[in-house]
């Protein structure tokens, strides 16, 4: 009796040992993860639409009602900045945090941060800060993985792979992109992968965009039909798009780190510093509702909407400035879908000006869209492959393959070119300056 409970114990352990049982539990990861997502993705969109709703007849009510908005937004930022001062790990998009977790420089927290982050994003993005649920949604797949590997026990690599593919899972929840979630974690995560980690990183991709997709279905996200095959004499156009994107996208950065400079430079608190581009939403929801929010109502009406030139650009501006603004100010939220925005801005540009010479035709305007999202994507994050594979999977297009490779290429050749860095690993290194600082003090205290 005793030799077969041995038997069995043993089994069971070289069982809970082998690359299946670690490939399971990342499909277990996946499915909790692609739950906890879809309700924040399905909360964001309710905030959403109310915030629409409230713009809509604020006009059309006493002026009291538009101070009492107001009020609650200053309310809300003094929130939010209280919020990300006791728990900084939840600040900004997660995705920095997430990285200096893999290399041992930051820990995560789980049980508390999880619901925080949720909150927070819902709270921020829902009140019109130009903010994506991306980031956010890579960092709750993290925390999922952590709070699931709390229950199983792994050894420290294994734990690493699956918080990896646990943060895959959170954006093929968010985007409906389980290919780019993938990509994602291996050009901008992990450094080196193995078949293991291969496995699992789909294994939880493909179980969260399956518990996504019994909520918001499995169509891409975003609805573009009538996509034209560009031809060969569009290519040369195609690699002007792709400069233009590495330019702007460089921009875009600099942006982000001079108003986070900015906020520190004028000694701002923590507390206060989300109330500035939540006051600065109400005149631009206001005068510029498409500069407010994440982004993704905007793509969809370049589509189907015209807009002149110069609204075209106007556009673009305040979607670059405002999303610098709100990002600087600490509170939690990405930044995939405003640059997406500001992508599909500049391609559709772009076309107008080609249209406007007789160059192209504007049928060809949303193959410019699609294009400038893919490129400004390569340009801010520098993961090329990951921006092609998202737009394929977020457009549900394969018409234009060859063009989104070429235009990703030409981004990135021109960031590399003129020396612009990946964001994420930039604000990485800021993160973790004050540690370094402190590190350094402790040091020279105890050398004197």
């Amino acid at each position: 009796m005793t030799i077969s409970k041995n038997r069995v114990k043993g089994t069971i352990q070289q069982w809970y040992g082998s690359r299946l049982a670690v490939i399971m539990e990342s499909i277990i990861i996946g499915v909790a993860a692609g739950f906890v997502v879809v309700l924040f993705r399905s909360l964001l969109v309710q905030a959403e639409a109310l915030r629409t709703r409230i713009y809509k007849v604020l006009p059309g009510l006493p002026f009291f009602w538009t101070l009492f908005w107001c009020l609650a937004l200053a309310l809300t930022g003094l929130f939010l900045g209280w919020i990300t001062k006791k728990r900084p790990m939840i600040r900004g998009s997660g995705i920095p945090q997430i990285k200096g977790t893999l290399h041992r420089q930051m820990t995560l927290d789980w049980a508390p941060e999880l619901p925080l982050k949720m909150v927070t994003g819902i709270l921020g993005l829902g009140a019109g800060l130009s903010l994506g649920r991306e980031g956010p949604s890579i960092q709750i797949g993290a925390y999922v993985g952590k709070g699931v590997l709390s229950i199983f026990r792994r050894p420290n690599r294994e734990r690493q792979i699956l918080i990896t593919s646990a943060s895959a899972a959170g954006l093929a929840a968010a985007f409906n992109a389980p290919l780019a979630g993938v990509l994602f974690v291996l050009e901008e995560l992990q450094s080196s992968f193995t078949p293991l980690f291969l496995a699992c990183a789909m294994g939880a991709s493909m179980a969260a965009a399956g518990a996504a997709g019994l909520f918001f279905g499995l169509q891409p996200i975003f609805d573009f039909r009538h996509v034209m095959v560009l031809s060969l004499k569009g290519f040369p156009w195609v690699v002007l798009l792709g400069i233009i994107c590495g330019l702007l996208g460089d921009l875009f950065k600099r942006g982000i780190y001079f108003f986070l400079n900015l906020y520190d430079r004028f000694r701002i608190p923590p507390v206060l510093r989300p109330v500035i581009p939540l006051a600065a939403s109400v005149p631009l929801s206001f005068l510029l509702f498409d500069v407010t929010g994440g982004g993704h109502a905007l793509i969809e009406s370049l589509s189907t909407t015209e807009r002149g030139l110069t609204l075209i650009l106007l556009l673009l501006a305040g979607k670059m400035l405002f999303t610098a603004l709100c990002y600087g100010s600490g509170t939690s939220g990405g930044i995939f879908l405003p640059l997406l925005a500001c992508g599909a801005l500049t391609g559709i540009g772009l076309g107008k000006c080609l249209v406007f010479a007789n160059i192209t035709t504007p049928e060809q305007n949303l193959n410019f869209m699609i294009l400038g999202m893919a490129a400004f994507f390569s340009g801010v994050v520098k993961a090329p492959v990951t921006g092609i594979i998202l737009i394929l999977e977020m457009s549900g297009n394969f018409n234009h393959l060859w063009s989104l490779v070429l235009v990703s290429l030409s981004a990135f050749v021109t960031t590399d070119l003129i020396a612009s860095r990946p964001i994420y690993t930039v604000l990485l290194e800021r993160m973790l300056k004050p540690k370094v600082r402190d590190r350094n003090a402790l040091a020279g205290n105890g050398d004197g």
